[in-house]
């Protein structure tokens, strides 16, 4: 079983923590399909510190929503801990995470995310230093290198541990894959062989069965699926399921999807205005249709939306296109 710290997971499923998707609306709804842990989206330390109201918007956290990892970010100590410590004592966050991982430019430049990896030193530095200043359990979440020749991933864990990191999650692509090529696992197997602290492997986990792959393959204590379950909560559910029964779920059906994609809707509308949340809600409504027969033209509708009744009315309409087709087929076979 999973444990971070003293904070135990029902399961090893760990939702990543997706930047501009991973809100408390999108994190219910994940963890309500069975997550053993979701993890919010990275949150920027000089925000916390300046107390950004958008920043502030970012931390509210749903207690139906815990155990929950919020991740913070940044490339200077001083304000890294200063925010570390707001969240340690303004948060219900049960884990706080710091973000070694994140491969986008304007975040690199800023000696922060990914930046990290090119040097074991800081990292035992600024991870010992936010230890030091909190009482919850603090993570990292990293890449396993800056490029194919800096891949110091086992020397970055190991610094992680020395400095009083709980856990680390790894994703085994450098900077510079972005998302792009095949994750190495080889290479999370040894990061996971040389620390005793957990170790959550993450990449290329699109099925259960990869999910299951991964565990037994790494050893890893736990399993961390992004992409995977974009528009599909469905994937964490099924991969609880099988890692916990061996069988495989059948995947939702077409009202099943829209049902979901309508409650994760009404959800965002709670916590955030209607006008925001509909504009957000466009790309999630593309995932959760993907794989739906005739969904292209409905996802060009879905990006003229501009209201919830406009939304629903438009998914609720192709629910009654396919089940009409579905019933013309049955009726031919």
């Amino acid at each position: 079983m999973l444990k971070i710290g003293d904070i135990e997971m029902k399961n090893p499923v760990v939702l990543a923590p997706m930047a501009g998707v991973c809100n408390s609306a999108f994190r219910l709804t994940v963890k309500e399909f069975g997550a053993g842990l979701v993890c919010a989206e990275m949150v920027s330390d000089k925000g916390i510190v300046l107390k950004n109201k958008k920043t502030m918007n970012m931390l509210y956290i749903d207690e139906r929503e815990k155990p929950l990892s919020l991740q913070i970010f940044g490339g200077e100590k001083k304000t890294l801990v200063e925010a570390a410590k707001f969240v340690d004592q303004n948060t219900n966050a049960d884990i706080i995470d710091i973000n070694m991982g994140c491969p986008v430019p304007k975040i690199t430049k800023c000696d922060a995310g990914a930046k990290w990896l090119l040097d074991p030193n800081k990292i035992y530095e600024m991870v010992s230093a936010v230890v030091a200043e909190v009482e919850k359990p603090v993570t990292v979440k990293m890449r396993m290198g800056w490029d194919a020749e800096h891949i110091f991933a086992v020397k970055n864990a190991q610094a992680i541990e020395r400095a009083g990191g709980k856990a680390v999650a790894l994703h085994g692509r450098t900077r510079v894959q972005m998302y792009e090529g095949k994750s190495n696992w080889e290479i999370i197997r040894e990061v996971k062989q040389s620390v005793t602290i957990p170790v959550i492997g993450n990449g290329d986990v699109q099925t259960p069965q990869d999910a299951k792959r991964m565990l037994d393959e790494t050893g890893v204590d736990g399993v961390m699926i992004g992409r995977a379950a974009l528009g599909d909560p469905w994937m964490i559910y099924r991969t609880v399921q099988y890692l916990e029964t061996g069988k495989l779920m059948a995947p939702p059906s077409v009202r099943e999807k829209i049902d979901v994609c309508i409650l994760h809707l009404d959800r965002l509308i709670a916590l955030k205005n209607e006008n925001i949340a509909v504009r957000e809600m466009r790309k999630h409504a593309a995932w959760y249709l993907k794989g739906v027969r005739g969904n292209a033209g409905v996802r060009n509708a879905i990006n003229e939306c501009d209201t919830r009744d406009h939304l629903v009315s438009i998914l609720n309409d192709l629910v009654i296109e396919v089940e009409e087709k579905e019933q013309r087929q049955a009726i031919v076979g």
